[in-house]
């Protein structure tokens, strides 16, 4: 089994599989395909279309079978991998569970665009200007508080609902971008974040993206250097 990623301190996509499938103990083999441009004729494009049509990443491929998109990549390692009970086990939080991972691929756009997640960099001030001139900003981490709050004051363990699961995955890049640009929680939810940036798994993700030292100028908004 293959998973091919993009650079650690960027993409987000790549690191919700990645993180999944390293926290459950599931065996795979990683390939990085790094980021130049994502221009039709790029290293990087012409790699991933090579694989897949949509020439983006995650990608996922199991003895010939090519998934991609990160979300299709995590159901599958679901059913692959039943014993691992990636999803909660009851059918009520399954489809509450599935509701936020859904919520979280579409949607969240003013924190996706506002704050990329760039590992490395310290952006705090940036994240308290952007905080103090973007409503739309602060309206979807005000979606994340209601949506975990009610859910991390009933759980039986540390997660969301309980024992890691892909939602908890899925979150992952977002703690990522709030620790970077210091996005104001309430106390629980900043309990929550510090929980999942500790995971083992998480950990090793942070540490291989300080050490890439890869400056990408295009993906970085707010900086001109390192």
């Amino acid at each position: 089994m293959k998973l091919y990623i993009g650079n650690k301190n960027y993409s987000s996509w790549s690191m919700r599989p990645w993180v999944l499938m390293r926290q459950s103990g599931i065996s795979f083999e990683e390939l990085t395909l790094r980021f130049d441009s994502f221009a039709p004729d790029s290293s990087f494009k012409l790699q991933a279309l090579a694989l897949a049509p949509t020439g983006k990443v995650p990608l996922l491929v199991d003895e010939g079978l090519v998934i991609w998109d990160s979300l299709a990549i995590c159901e599958y390692l679901a059913e692959r991998f039943p014993e691992k009970h990636l999803w909660p086990q009851t059918v009520a939080q399954r489809a509450r569970a599935r509701s936020l991972v859904a919520q979280m691929h579409s949607g969240f756009g003013a924190l996706r665009s506002l704050c990329p997640m760039n590992i490395e960099a310290q952006l705090q001030e940036t994240g308290a200007r952007l905080w103090a001139e973007h409503a739309d900003l602060r309206s979807d981490v005000q979606q994340l508080e209601e949506l975990w709050t009610p859910l991390l004051s009933i759980a039986s363990g540390p997660m969301l609902f309980g024992h890691f699961s892909i939602a908890d995955a899925f979150f992952a890049p977002v703690c990522m971008r709030i620790n970077s640009y210091g996005l104001p929680t309430s106390a629980p939810v900043r309990a929550y974040i510090q929980r999942i940036t500790q995971l083992p798994a998480t950990q090793e993700w942070i540490q291989a993206a300080l050490a890439e030292q890869d400056f990408l100028q295009f993906e970085e908004p707010y900086r001109q250097q390192r």
